[in-house]
């Protein structure tokens, strides 16, 4: 009886010692027996970049890579967002739950006024110089009623000169008297305040009251040196004395006829070496002012207002 051929590669009984046995020839890239010491064993070729226990002592350890996986909702390792979080909102699109400055929390809104409301209580000015300076003279809401502006005085009195020291005085359009009380400030001897209205004259006597309260204070003049009067400033002008006044204030209303007038009695009135101050709603010429009597010296334009000092012409009033 003929034996089977044995398959190509097998080990026969002639080719080894031992029983016959038919053994697969192992898969390329293992180990047998014969190629090491030690039990025959099929070991897998590790991965690449594995370490085996030939490489190294102990057993064998794997060092794989880690892999970053993108995580959703955002790029690569970024965790993702909170489930339930609130969007972000720009900074300018929120709204402040803050109390309103200089409001206590819990109070209820500012009513405002309705548009074109005014306040009821008075204005206020102030004296610039002298003795009474930064007294406030209150200024009550009257038709007409315009107190001549803190600049305007003051460039005023800068052309006139600080010290009225003996300087007689009369204004002829008081109103709040801020005019007549600054030259009273400046030590002027004598200051007529004129208006014709009665309201206007009650509170300035209440203000002169005021004003002399402490008549033993250094501060204040003597009370007969400040004398207010209802009545009409030109009249007042005609009935002086010529050429007995140092400085003749004139602020009449200006929507009136009165300053042709009124530089007529004055120029009449004023001292060779006096002044006139004239407050109009336009300038006034050196061509309008020499039929007067009077010459222009210097003239200020401050918003609608225009002031002009003034001093007798050489041949004086016509």
């Amino acid at each position: 009886m003929s034996a089977a051929r044995p398959p190509e590669g097998a080990h026969t009984v002639a080719e080894g010692e031992g029983a016959p046995s038919f053994a697969a020839r192992p898969p390329e890239g293992t180990h047998t027996a014969a190629e090491g010491e030690g039990a025959s064993s099929i070991a897998a070729r590790p991965p690449e970049g594995a370490h085996t226990a030939a490489e190294g002592g102990g057993s064998p350890v794997r060092r794989a890579t880690p892999r970053r996986r993108a995580l959703p909702g955002g790029r690569p390792g970024q965790a993702p967002a909170a489930t339930g979080s609130r969007p972000k909102v720009p900074a300018a699109d929120r709204k402040s739950t803050a109390p309103a400055k200089g409001r206590k929390p819990g109070a209820a809104p500012a009513k405002g006024r309705p548009p074109g409301a005014t306040s009821d209580a008075p204005g206020v000015i102030r004296i610039i110089g002298g003795r009474w300076k930064r007294t406030r003279l209150p200024v009550a809401r009257h038709p007409g009623l315009r107190p001549t502006p803190e600049r305007v005085r003051a460039a005023l009195f800068n052309w006139l000169g600080q010290d009225l020291a003996g300087w007689r005085c009369l204004d002829a359009f008081a109103g709040t008297g801020a005019l007549g009380l600054e030259a009273a400030s400046r030590g002027a001897a004598a200051v007529q305040l004129i208006d014709s209205d009665a309201a206007l004259v009650a509170r300035l006597h209440g203000l002169q009251q005021r004003l002399q309260a402490g008549a033993a204070d250094e501060r204040h003049l003597p009370a007969c040196a400040l004398q207010i009067r209802r009545g009409d400033g030109i009249a007042a002008l005609r009935q002086a004395a010529p050429a007995s006044i140092d400085l003749v204030l004139l602020d009449p209303p200006f929507d009136s006829a009165l300053f042709e007038p009124a530089l007529q009695c004055a120029a009449r009135a004023v001292a060779a070496t006096g002044f006139v101050y004239l407050e109009a709603p336009r300038a006034w010429s050196d061509a309008q002012l020499a039929p007067l009597g009077l010459v222009l010296q210097r003239h200020l334009k401050a918003g609608a207002v225009h002031a002009h000092l003034l001093r007798p012409g050489p041949a004086g009033p016509a």
